[in-house]
């Protein structure tokens, strides 16, 4: 019995030194391997950088996100490369986007449609807020409450007053179910106590607003404002809490008789989750100087962007902005009922 108890002693000392040897070798590994990630790390970017952009090419998110990685890439050294992976409503780029290797060299454009609403409207295989880290907040498009020439009503109040005395006869043309401007017209519903159709469109409901084959949008300014300068529909109001910096004689929804209409599409830049933050903060100051160049600033204004303010530019304020949105939209696209056909 002696001998098995000495046995099961060295056994157990056996299994000791094994553990410790382990422990041992995983310690050294770390130690060698750091240097490395960290030298990676401080000599970024080394190579081009992939920004996927979830939709098609010519789009609001495609033309900033251009303008602002032709300067971006003279910041970092390296060319800033645009991927337009349309579909599914920006599902499947964005997917692809929170599947990327988080090294800082593939990033995602994100805003309004990829990060808020589709995460209320779809069941997604990626969390719109846990998978991604945010870099910078960059540009928004204001929503604006357009009608067709004919409409009575001269202004916003008399546009509310005509929908609640013909409830359920006008109609609002939109870019599909779950979209921002479905989204728009049910706040807007929500918040007036009118009532009126939605009607899903493809791509954009302009040509029949122009035409009279629908009452009224509720689109991105960007969109609208060459038809309202047109003569061709009326603008009634911008959904935001200041005046449009291209077109100041619109006046906010606030001021037009609609307190707290604030709907805008706004364009972020996320990285996959996991990504270093001297990586975020390297992109991030990219991302801030190019849209600090007045040659930029200018160039988006004239195309109907909106930038937002210094302090909001950084990572922190961008989740900030990203969770607020999410807090206010979600209840409202869940007590609509809003969901993917």
């Amino acid at each position: 019995m002696l001998w098995k108890k000495h046995s099961e002693r060295d056994s157990d000392i056996g299994r000791a030194f094994a553990r410790l040897a382990s422990l041992s070798s995983a310690v050294i590994l770390t130690a060698i391997l750091a240097p490395f990630g960290s030298a990676a790390t401080q000599t970024y970017p080394s190579r081009p950088i992939t920004i996927i952009v979830p939709y098609a090419a010519g789009g609001p998110s495609d033309t900033l996100l251009r303008i602002l990685a032709e300067r971006m890439q003279a910041s970092l050294g390296q060319a800033v490369i645009i991927d337009n992976v349309g579909g599914a409503a920006g599902r499947i780029g964005t997917g692809r986007g929170a599947r990327a290797v988080p090294d800082g060299y593939t990033l995602i454009n994100g805003g309004s449609g990829t990060h808020v609403t589709n995460g209320a409207v779809y069941a997604l295989k990626y969390d719109v807020v846990r998978d991604f880290e945010p870099i910078a907040l960059l540009a928004g498009t204001p929503q604006m409450i357009v009608a067709k020439h004919a409409m009575p009503a001269s202004d916003l109040r008399e546009l509310i007053a005509w929908l609640k005395a013909n409830p359920d006869m006008a109609s609002q043309g939109t870019t599909g179910i779950g979209s921002n401007s479905h989204v728009a017209g049910v706040f807007f519903q929500r918040l007036t106590g009118t009532r009126f159709q939605f009607v899903p469109y493809r791509g954009t409901a302009m040509p029949d607003l122009v035409a009279g084959q629908i009452d009224l949008m509720i689109d991105q300014a960007s969109n609208a404002l060459t038809q309202v300068r047109s003569g061709n529909i009326k603008a009634y109001a911008v959904a935001t809490k200041n005046r449009m910096t291209v077109a100041p004689e619109i006046p906010t929804a606030d001021e037009a008789g609609l307190p707290g209409f604030h709907i805008s599409n706004w364009y972020g830049l996320f990285a996959p989750k996991g990504t270093p933050k001297l990586i975020i903060d390297r992109l991030n100051s990219a991302a801030v100087q190019a849209l600090a160049e007045p040659a930029v600033r200018t160039r988006l204004t004239d195309l109907g962007y909106e930038l937002f303010a210094r302090e909001q530019q950084t990572p922190e304020a961008l989740r900030a902005y990203h969770e607020a949105e999410i807090e206010k939209l979600w209840p409202i696209i869940k007590d609509a009922g809003i969901k993917a056909e």
